[in-house]
């Protein structure tokens, strides 16, 4: 039975996120859908990351097994008709072994966070960034990034319904770069748990607004306690860029 590959990029914007659910439109669903209709079969998939309502994927991967040996040129293809007209691209598609997993092969997830920090609210990228008007420090919210990396009890930047055995985590990179107007976050670890990156940039924006110093930042983390937590930044702005295996 061949096990197939994907690479993915969607705008979360429309989606419940990529998870079924019942009563509500998922990444998933419309993928599964159009596995189906094109190959006749009715197949589950396994992603990466189980993105959140609103978030947006550059490089999510999913893998899935056909009865039938399809040309990977042809899946692609295939799926990227039948996926129309909702806002789902299928990159690439290739043939892996059967030992290949989409979620328990990967050995580092990429987020990427984007705060859109001017006056002006947007309007081309509506929905695909956080819009803070107030000006941020991203050099002082940088330095905060690097109380944190390494390997912690993540707690305070865990959601409630968090369903990880433990709150421990690796973050292995956190940075925060401005980019013009652009205030870009981009984070890596192997897993992380339910809404810990927006939990994360949510804090973050007190340091750069002047309301927490950098060591407010880590007692929080240290604190191991969710109400220490900031406001949680909105889905708007974050993306699966990158899986690596």
């Amino acid at each position: 039975m061949p096990r197939y590959r994907l690479s993915i990029e969607y705008d979360g914007r429309p989606f419940c996120g990529w998870q079924r659910q019942a009563g509500a439109l998922s990444v998933q669903q419309v993928l599964e859908e159009a596995i189906a209709k094109f190959s006749g079969e009715t197949v589950p998939t396994q992603a990466a990351g189980r993105t959140d309502a609103g978030v947006h994927a550059l490089g999510q991967v999913v893998h899935f097994d056909l009865e039938r040996d399809w040309d990977p040129f042809r899946v692609r293809e295939a799926l990227n008709f039948h996926t129309k007209p909702h806002p789902v691209s299928i990159l690439t598609a290739d043939l892996v072994g059967a030992d290949f997993e989409a979620r328990f092969s990967a050995k580092a997830r990429h987020y990427e966070y984007r705060i859109l920090n001017r006056r002006a609210r947007p309007a081309l990228e509506q929905g695909k960034v956080w819009h803070v008007p107030v000006e941020l420090d991203a050099e002082t919210m940088h330095a905060a990034a690097q109380l944190i990396l390494g390997k912690h009890d993540f707690t305070t930047f865990r959601a409630a319904e968090c369903q990880a055995k433990s709150p421990e985590r690796t973050l292995d990179v956190f940075t925060v770069s401005r980019q013009a107007e652009m205030i870009v976050v981009a984070a890596k670890a192997r897993s992380f748990l339910h809404s810990q990156v927006r939990s994360m940039v949510g804090s973050l924006k007190l340091v750069g607004d002047g309301k927490w110093q950098p060591r407010d930042f880590r007692a929080a983390l240290d604190a191991r306690d969710r109400s220490r937590c900031g406001p949680l930044a909105p889905p708007d702005g974050l993306y699966l860029t990158k899986v690596d295996y």
